[in-house]
């Protein structure tokens, strides 16, 4: 099994790493982005806001809108329109994201929040809260396959722990299938996260072996766009203890004819505990790990769903 991890790229807003660059001069420090993460990641900072020229500190900017459009201006008088501007600073900044595997924006920024945000009228009255930042909607435009999250959502343990999965996915195939032209990358790339994609969907699991069971009739550049693209939505998909427990049950059958009956049992008891929740997952996998050194199985030992991610990071509850 793969336990060796290349560093990530991610982007991040640079007011989660500490930097002050916030409209009131502050921060907003991401703990897990600057204790844990960091680590295992290279990151690569940025803050519209001050990319555009906005001085720290500096007045507050909000989403409002007006004949059905969006658009970004300051609080106070709504005359300073920084739409446009900004617009483009994030088309431009895209145009060299394509090598970064996640970014992590701020919540509730009217430039870089993902979801939810304010929008008001011109006369200042909040109209909903339907808003995407203007940044962070240029990314997720551009790089609709890359893995964004918000700050605040990385608190919930089983977001991040989604998050960082999709990363570490979307790595491997930046190294081993994008930039390939041999129909085996994509194939070997598919055999190998099978499990892990079953664990999120099991319909994307038998659509996309479908797609590369029929790798002969399309070109692989589309071949490679519709699978990809499957894929990663499929992976936003929490792996939820019904589908581990489906995972792991389907694991077990590979060990059928070598477990003794009191093997069987303990390891039937375990999923059962962990589907209760009772036990982490770490404990079924740890004892299939076991059975795997003992009664060694190739397709098995390649599989992602075992290694997603580095173990150490401490996400696998």
């Amino acid at each position: 099994m793969n336990n060796n991890f290349n560093k990530v790229d991610i982007g991040i807003s640079a007011c989660l790493l500490g930097d002050n660059v916030r409209f009131d001069g502050g921060h907003k420090n991401l703990i897990f982005a600057n204790k844990v993460l960091n680590q295992y990641a290279n990151y690569h900072r940025i803050c519209p806001e001050v990319g555009i020229g906005l001085p720290v500190p500096r007045p507050t900017i909000r989403l409002v809108e007006e004949n059905g459009q969006t658009y970004l201006r300051d609080s106070k008088t709504g005359l300073n329109d920084y739409t446009e501007t900004m617009r483009q600073f994030s088309l431009h900044k895209c145009q060299h994201m394509a090598h970064l595997n996640g970014f992590i924006v701020t919540s509730k920024s009217p430039s870089c929040g993902m979801e939810r945000l304010k929008v008001f009228d011109v006369d200042g009255h909040q109209q909903h809260k339907n808003g995407v930042g203007i940044f962070t909607q240029t990314l997720m435009e551009q790089h609709p396959n890359l893995p964004v999250e918000e700050d605040g959502r990385l608190n919930d343990l089983p977001l991040r722990e989604n998050f960082i999965e999709r990363v570490y996915t979307h790595k491997d195939w930046q190294e081993n299938v994008a930039g390939s032209d041999e129909i085996k990358d994509l194939i070997d790339f598919h055999s190998r996260r099978k499990y892990q994609i079953m664990a999120h969907s099991y319909q994307a699991y038998k659509s996309l072996g479908k797609v590369v069971a029929n790798h002969s009739k399309a070109p692989l550049d589309e071949l490679k766009t519709e699978y990809f693209s499957t894929l990663m939505l499929a992976m936003k998909n929490i792996a939820t203890r019904k589908r581990h427990c489906n995972v792991m049950q389907h694991i077990q059958g590979y060990f059928k004819k070598q477990l003794s009956t009191d093997d069987k049992a303990e390891l039937t008891a375990l999923i059962i505990q962990y589907k209760r929740g009772l036990v982490p997952l770490l404990a079924p996998l740890t004892l299939i790990k076991h059975f795997l050194k003992n009664y060694p199985n190739n397709y098995l030992e390649q599989q992602t769903y075992f290694n997603p991610y580095p173990l150490d990071m401490g996400l696998n509850g």
